[in-house]
Protein backbone atom coordinates (compact mmCIF):
# COMPACT_ATOMS: atom_id res chain seq x y z
CA UNK A 1 0.00 0.00 0.00
CA UNK A 2 1.30 3.34 -1.22
CA UNK A 3 2.85 5.47 2.10
CA UNK A 4 2.21 9.13 1.98
CA UNK A 5 3.95 11.68 4.23
CA UNK A 6 2.23 14.35 6.09
CA UNK A 7 4.16 17.74 6.76
CA UNK A 8 3.51 19.50 9.76
CA UNK A 9 5.95 21.93 11.19
CA UNK A 10 3.86 24.20 13.89
CA UNK A 11 0.46 23.26 15.73
CA UNK A 12 -1.97 25.40 12.90
CA UNK A 13 0.12 22.43 10.33
CA UNK A 14 -1.60 20.36 12.59
CA UNK A 15 -5.43 21.40 12.89
CA UNK A 16 -5.10 21.06 8.92
CA UNK A 17 -3.69 17.42 8.88
CA UNK A 18 -5.95 16.37 10.97
CA UNK A 19 -9.08 15.61 8.78
CA UNK A 20 -6.71 14.61 6.26
CA UNK A 21 -5.98 11.73 8.92
CA UNK A 22 -9.21 11.02 9.89
CA UNK A 23 -10.41 10.61 6.10
CA UNK A 24 -6.86 7.96 5.63
CA UNK A 25 -8.18 5.79 8.47
CA UNK A 26 -11.56 5.67 6.84
CA UNK A 27 -10.47 5.41 3.13
CA UNK A 28 -8.19 2.40 4.33
CA UNK A 29 -6.54 3.02 0.39
CA UNK A 30 -3.50 4.54 1.34
CA UNK A 31 -0.96 4.28 4.19
CA UNK A 32 1.13 7.30 6.25
CA UNK A 33 3.16 8.34 8.66
CA UNK A 34 2.97 11.84 10.22
CA UNK A 35 5.67 13.79 10.43
CA UNK A 36 6.49 16.62 12.72
CA UNK A 37 9.42 18.65 12.00
CA UNK A 38 9.71 20.49 15.52
CA UNK A 39 9.54 23.96 13.61
CA UNK A 40 7.68 25.04 16.66
CA UNK A 41 8.46 23.71 20.19
CA UNK A 42 5.71 23.58 22.49
CA UNK A 43 5.12 22.03 25.49
CA UNK A 44 1.39 21.41 25.48
CA UNK A 45 1.59 19.23 22.24
CA UNK A 46 1.13 16.66 23.71
CA UNK A 47 -0.70 13.58 23.99
CA UNK A 48 -4.02 15.55 24.77
CA UNK A 49 -3.41 17.60 21.81
CA UNK A 50 -3.97 14.65 19.74
CA UNK A 51 -6.50 13.00 20.89
CA UNK A 52 -8.57 16.21 20.50
CA UNK A 53 -7.63 16.24 17.35
CA UNK A 54 -8.75 12.49 16.71
CA UNK A 55 -5.36 11.89 15.68
CA UNK A 56 -2.81 9.60 16.80
CA UNK A 57 0.52 11.40 17.73
CA UNK A 58 3.14 12.30 14.97
CA UNK A 59 5.31 8.84 13.99
CA UNK A 60 8.62 11.02 13.54
CA UNK A 61 9.92 13.92 15.51
CA UNK A 62 12.69 15.98 13.46
CA UNK A 63 13.43 18.28 16.30
CA UNK A 64 14.35 21.22 13.92
CA UNK A 65 12.89 24.06 16.01
CA UNK A 66 14.69 27.53 16.50
CA UNK A 67 17.23 29.54 14.75
CA UNK A 68 16.22 31.78 11.95
CA UNK A 69 14.35 31.20 8.81
CA UNK A 70 17.46 29.92 7.02
CA UNK A 71 18.92 27.94 9.54
CA UNK A 72 15.72 26.54 10.79
CA UNK A 73 14.54 25.71 6.81
CA UNK A 74 18.30 24.03 6.11
CA UNK A 75 18.21 22.10 9.53
CA UNK A 76 14.66 20.23 8.45
CA UNK A 77 15.83 19.96 4.90
CA UNK A 78 18.86 18.21 6.51
CA UNK A 79 17.17 15.94 8.63
CA UNK A 80 14.14 15.09 6.13
CA UNK A 81 16.48 14.49 3.46
CA UNK A 82 17.91 11.18 6.00
CA UNK A 83 14.09 10.09 6.22
CA UNK A 84 13.34 10.50 2.45
CA UNK A 85 16.26 8.20 1.44
CA UNK A 86 15.81 5.85 3.95
CA UNK A 87 11.85 5.63 3.64
CA UNK A 88 10.94 6.73 -0.13
CA UNK A 89 7.44 7.62 0.37
CA UNK A 90 5.02 7.59 -2.43
CA UNK A 91 4.12 11.04 -1.65
CA UNK A 92 5.08 14.37 0.30
CA UNK A 93 1.94 16.36 1.37
CA UNK A 94 2.74 19.51 2.94
CA UNK A 95 0.41 21.60 4.21
CA UNK A 96 -0.05 25.98 4.38
CA UNK A 97 3.25 28.00 4.26
CA UNK A 98 5.43 27.86 6.99
CA UNK A 99 9.07 27.12 6.65
CA UNK A 100 8.48 23.24 6.69
CA UNK A 101 6.38 23.29 3.97
CA UNK A 102 9.06 24.89 1.62
CA UNK A 103 12.16 22.75 3.19
CA UNK A 104 10.37 19.36 2.84
CA UNK A 105 8.75 19.98 -0.69
CA UNK A 106 12.44 20.90 -1.75
CA UNK A 107 13.88 17.61 -0.32
CA UNK A 108 11.34 15.29 -1.57
CA UNK A 109 11.30 16.82 -5.21
CA UNK A 110 15.13 16.61 -5.66
CA UNK A 111 14.36 13.01 -4.23
CA UNK A 112 11.79 11.81 -7.06
CA UNK A 113 8.79 12.31 -4.51
CA UNK A 114 5.89 13.75 -6.15
CA UNK A 115 4.77 16.81 -4.04
CA UNK A 116 1.10 17.85 -3.08
CA UNK A 117 0.52 20.60 -1.44
CA UNK A 118 -2.46 21.50 0.41
CA UNK A 119 -3.98 25.35 0.34
CA UNK A 120 -2.17 25.69 -2.73
CA UNK A 121 -2.55 28.90 -4.84
CA UNK A 122 -2.59 31.43 -2.02
CA UNK A 123 -1.05 34.91 -2.67
CA UNK A 124 -0.80 38.54 -0.80
CA UNK A 125 1.05 39.98 -3.05
CA UNK A 126 3.41 40.97 0.10
CA UNK A 127 6.81 39.62 -0.51
CA UNK A 128 8.11 41.27 2.68
CA UNK A 129 5.81 38.20 4.10
CA UNK A 130 8.18 34.70 4.80
CA UNK A 131 4.84 33.13 3.92
CA UNK A 132 4.50 34.42 0.72
CA UNK A 133 8.17 33.02 -0.67
CA UNK A 134 7.04 29.96 1.08
CA UNK A 135 4.28 29.31 -1.12
CA UNK A 136 5.58 30.78 -4.06
CA UNK A 137 8.60 28.26 -4.01
CA UNK A 138 6.16 24.97 -2.98
CA UNK A 139 3.72 25.69 -6.07
CA UNK A 140 6.55 26.41 -8.15
CA UNK A 141 7.85 22.75 -7.70
CA UNK A 142 4.23 21.07 -6.52
CA UNK A 143 2.90 17.98 -8.63
CA UNK A 144 -0.36 18.17 -7.41
CA UNK A 145 -2.63 21.44 -6.13
CA UNK A 146 -5.42 21.41 -3.33
CA UNK A 147 -7.18 24.80 -3.77
CA UNK A 148 -9.37 26.21 -1.01
CA UNK A 149 -10.69 29.17 -2.84
CA UNK A 150 -11.52 30.12 -6.22
CA UNK A 151 -8.59 33.24 -6.35
CA UNK A 152 -6.02 30.38 -5.62
CA UNK A 153 -6.97 28.40 -9.23
CA UNK A 154 -6.82 32.03 -10.80
CA UNK A 155 -3.21 32.29 -9.34
CA UNK A 156 -2.38 28.88 -10.40
CA UNK A 157 -3.46 29.25 -13.88
CA UNK A 158 -1.88 32.82 -14.30
CA UNK A 159 1.52 31.13 -12.76
CA UNK A 160 0.97 28.70 -16.21
CA UNK A 161 0.38 25.79 -14.12
CA UNK A 162 -1.05 22.77 -15.61
CA UNK A 163 -4.51 22.79 -14.55
CA UNK A 164 -5.28 19.02 -14.95
CA UNK A 165 -2.90 18.76 -11.49
CA UNK A 166 -5.07 21.42 -9.88
CA UNK A 167 -8.23 20.54 -7.67
CA UNK A 168 -10.81 22.70 -6.01
CA UNK A 169 -11.46 20.49 -2.66
CA UNK A 170 -12.64 23.00 -0.33
CA UNK A 171 -10.85 23.81 2.88
CA UNK A 172 -9.25 21.14 5.46
CA UNK A 173 -9.17 24.22 8.32
CA UNK A 174 -12.87 24.21 7.77
CA UNK A 175 -13.43 20.69 8.11
CA UNK A 176 -11.46 20.48 11.22
CA UNK A 177 -13.30 23.75 12.75
CA UNK A 178 -16.41 21.87 12.02
CA UNK A 179 -15.67 18.53 13.58
CA UNK A 180 -13.93 20.23 16.72
CA UNK A 181 -16.79 22.78 17.30
CA UNK A 182 -19.75 19.60 17.18
CA UNK A 183 -17.55 17.62 19.91
CA UNK A 184 -17.74 21.23 22.23
CA UNK A 185 -21.39 20.72 21.91
CA UNK A 186 -20.64 17.71 24.09
CA UNK A 187 -17.68 18.49 26.02
CA UNK A 188 -17.72 19.80 29.73
CA UNK A 189 -16.31 23.34 28.82
CA UNK A 190 -15.62 24.12 32.41
CA UNK A 191 -12.36 22.53 32.01
CA UNK A 192 -11.38 25.08 29.87
CA UNK A 193 -9.12 27.38 30.42
CA UNK A 194 -10.95 30.40 28.20
CA UNK A 195 -14.47 29.19 29.97
CA UNK A 196 -13.74 31.54 33.36
CA UNK A 197 -13.63 34.40 31.31
CA UNK A 198 -17.14 33.65 29.18
CA UNK A 199 -18.59 32.71 32.06
CA UNK A 200 -18.09 36.53 33.89
CA UNK A 201 -18.76 38.07 30.08
CA UNK A 202 -22.08 37.77 28.17
CA UNK A 203 -20.74 39.61 25.80
CA UNK A 204 -16.97 40.16 24.19
CA UNK A 205 -14.60 40.70 21.79
CA UNK A 206 -11.52 38.56 21.13
CA UNK A 207 -8.40 40.09 19.26
CA UNK A 208 -5.25 38.33 18.16
CA UNK A 209 -2.23 39.85 16.93
CA UNK A 210 1.09 38.18 15.86
CA UNK A 211 2.55 39.42 12.26
CA UNK A 212 5.38 41.37 12.59
CA UNK A 213 4.35 44.80 10.57
CA UNK A 214 1.40 44.93 13.59
CA UNK A 215 3.99 44.15 16.89
CA UNK A 216 7.62 44.67 16.09
CA UNK A 217 7.91 48.80 16.26
CA UNK A 218 6.41 51.06 18.98
CA UNK A 219 4.70 52.82 16.24
CA UNK A 220 2.88 50.08 15.08
CA UNK A 221 1.61 48.44 18.30
CA UNK A 222 0.69 52.09 19.48
CA UNK A 223 -1.52 52.12 16.38
CA UNK A 224 -3.15 48.86 17.74
CA UNK A 225 -3.55 49.96 21.25
CA UNK A 226 -5.57 53.04 20.37
CA UNK A 227 -7.80 50.47 18.31
CA UNK A 228 -7.95 48.66 21.34
CA UNK A 229 -8.74 51.18 23.82
CA UNK A 230 -11.65 52.51 22.04
CA UNK A 231 -13.63 49.64 20.93
CA UNK A 232 -13.10 48.20 24.60
CA UNK A 233 -14.85 50.95 25.49
CA UNK A 234 -17.98 49.94 23.98
CA UNK A 235 -17.17 45.74 24.51
CA UNK A 236 -14.82 43.84 27.01
CA UNK A 237 -12.06 42.78 25.07
CA UNK A 238 -9.81 39.66 25.60
CA UNK A 239 -6.57 39.11 23.90
CA UNK A 240 -4.86 35.90 23.89
CA UNK A 241 -1.16 36.79 23.65
CA UNK A 242 1.70 35.76 21.47
CA UNK A 243 4.95 35.35 23.37
CA UNK A 244 6.51 38.01 21.10
CA UNK A 245 3.93 40.33 21.41
CA UNK A 246 3.84 40.32 25.08
CA UNK A 247 7.32 40.75 25.19
CA UNK A 248 7.13 44.26 22.69
CA UNK A 249 4.14 45.47 24.39
CA UNK A 250 6.33 45.66 27.69
CA UNK A 251 9.04 46.48 25.90
CA UNK A 252 7.53 49.54 24.15
CA UNK A 253 6.02 50.59 27.46
CA UNK A 254 2.25 50.27 25.55
CA UNK A 255 -1.44 50.64 27.34
CA UNK A 256 -3.86 48.52 26.07
CA UNK A 257 -6.42 49.85 28.30
CA UNK A 258 -8.52 48.24 31.71
CA UNK A 259 -10.89 46.90 29.77
CA UNK A 260 -8.82 44.22 27.44
CA UNK A 261 -7.71 40.91 29.44
CA UNK A 262 -4.81 39.36 28.28
CA UNK A 263 -4.05 35.94 28.66
CA UNK A 264 -1.77 32.95 27.43
CA UNK A 265 -2.11 31.20 24.26
CA UNK A 266 -4.96 28.87 24.23
CA UNK A 267 -4.85 25.19 23.12
CA UNK A 268 -7.24 24.81 20.35
CA UNK A 269 -10.36 23.90 22.01
CA UNK A 270 -10.44 26.59 24.55
CA UNK A 271 -9.68 29.10 22.20
CA UNK A 272 -12.44 27.70 19.70
CA UNK A 273 -14.87 27.88 23.02
CA UNK A 274 -13.99 31.68 23.23
CA UNK A 275 -13.79 32.71 19.52
CA UNK A 276 -16.71 30.50 18.16
CA UNK A 277 -19.77 33.50 20.69
CA UNK A 278 -17.64 36.42 20.22
CA UNK A 279 -19.18 39.60 18.88
CA UNK A 280 -16.23 40.47 17.19
CA UNK A 281 -13.12 38.74 16.15
CA UNK A 282 -10.12 41.68 15.50
CA UNK A 283 -6.87 39.93 13.84
CA UNK A 284 -4.08 39.68 11.44
CA UNK A 285 -4.49 36.14 11.47
CA UNK A 286 -4.60 34.19 7.84
CA UNK A 287 -6.35 31.42 9.49
CA UNK A 288 -8.67 32.83 11.56
CA UNK A 289 -10.22 34.72 8.52
CA UNK A 290 -11.22 31.41 7.21
CA UNK A 291 -12.54 29.82 10.34
CA UNK A 292 -14.64 32.94 11.49
CA UNK A 293 -16.33 32.55 8.02
CA UNK A 294 -17.02 29.29 8.41
CA UNK A 295 -18.92 29.49 11.49
CA UNK A 296 -20.32 33.15 10.53
CA UNK A 297 -18.47 35.30 13.19
CA UNK A 298 -18.14 38.80 12.57
CA UNK A 299 -14.23 39.17 11.95
CA UNK A 300 -11.88 42.41 11.02
CA UNK A 301 -9.03 41.70 9.65
CA UNK A 302 -5.99 44.40 10.62
CA UNK A 303 -4.10 43.93 7.57
CA UNK A 304 -3.30 45.96 4.37
CA UNK A 305 -3.87 42.78 2.19
CA UNK A 306 -4.90 38.94 2.48
CA UNK A 307 -4.43 35.73 0.84
CA UNK A 308 -7.65 34.28 1.86
CA UNK A 309 -10.27 36.79 -0.57
CA UNK A 310 -13.23 34.70 -0.12
CA UNK A 311 -13.54 35.86 3.10
CA UNK A 312 -14.11 39.39 2.34
CA UNK A 313 -15.95 38.19 -0.99
CA UNK A 314 -18.22 35.86 0.95
CA UNK A 315 -17.80 35.80 4.48
CA UNK A 316 -18.05 37.59 7.31
CA UNK A 317 -14.36 39.20 7.13
CA UNK A 318 -13.75 43.08 6.81
CA UNK A 319 -10.05 43.78 5.64
CA UNK A 320 -9.94 47.25 7.26
CA UNK A 321 -6.12 47.83 6.93
CA UNK A 322 -3.98 49.57 9.83
CA UNK A 323 -5.68 52.72 10.31
CA UNK A 324 -7.13 53.38 13.73
CA UNK A 325 -9.42 56.30 11.98
CA UNK A 326 -10.84 53.40 9.34
CA UNK A 327 -10.73 50.26 12.23
CA UNK A 328 -12.64 52.24 14.86
CA UNK A 329 -15.50 53.31 13.01
CA UNK A 330 -16.08 49.86 11.18
CA UNK A 331 -15.56 47.71 14.88
CA UNK A 332 -17.85 49.79 16.10
CA UNK A 333 -20.41 49.86 13.67
CA UNK A 334 -20.00 45.54 13.48
CA UNK A 335 -21.22 46.11 17.41
CA UNK A 336 -24.09 47.87 16.79
CA UNK A 337 -25.36 45.73 13.97
CA UNK A 338 -23.94 42.27 14.45
CA UNK A 339 -21.59 42.96 11.63
CA UNK A 340 -20.71 41.18 8.20
CA UNK A 341 -22.51 37.30 8.22
CA UNK A 342 -22.04 36.81 5.06
CA UNK A 343 -21.83 32.64 3.90
CA UNK A 344 -19.78 29.56 4.39
CA UNK A 345 -17.68 29.68 0.93
CA UNK A 346 -18.71 26.91 -1.94
CA UNK A 347 -16.83 23.47 -0.97
CA UNK A 348 -16.58 24.54 3.00
CA UNK A 349 -18.66 21.58 3.43
CA UNK A 350 -16.89 19.56 6.36
CA UNK A 351 -15.49 16.87 3.33
CA UNK A 352 -12.69 18.48 1.71
CA UNK A 353 -10.10 15.85 3.27
CA UNK A 354 -12.58 13.17 1.93
CA UNK A 355 -11.65 14.43 -1.39
CA UNK A 356 -7.90 15.18 -1.16
CA UNK A 357 -7.13 11.55 -0.15
CA UNK A 358 -9.74 10.18 -3.11
CA UNK A 359 -7.50 11.88 -5.30
CA UNK A 360 -4.22 11.05 -4.12
CA UNK A 361 -5.89 7.24 -3.74
CA UNK A 362 -6.58 7.31 -7.48
CA UNK A 363 -3.00 8.93 -8.94
CA UNK A 364 -0.66 6.35 -6.33
CA UNK A 365 -2.91 3.46 -7.16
Amino acid sequence: MPCIHLIAGARPNFMKIAPIVRALQASGRLSWKIIHTGQHYDRDMNDVFFEELGIPAPDVRLGCGGGSHADQTGKIMLAYEQLVNAEKPAACLVVGDVNSTLACSIVAKKAGVPVAHVEAGLRSGDMSMPEEINRLVTDAISDWYFVTEPSGTQHLQREGKDMSTVFDVGHVMVDNVLFQAEKLKTQDTSVLESDAYKRQHSRYGVVTLHRPSNVDSAEALERIATVLRTVSAEIPLVFPVHPRTRANIEKFGVQLGANVTLMGPQAYMSFLHLWKDAALVLTDSGGLQEETTALGVPCITMRENTERPVTVDEGSNVLAGTDPNVIIPLALETLKTGGKRGRRPALWDGKSAERIVAILAEKLA
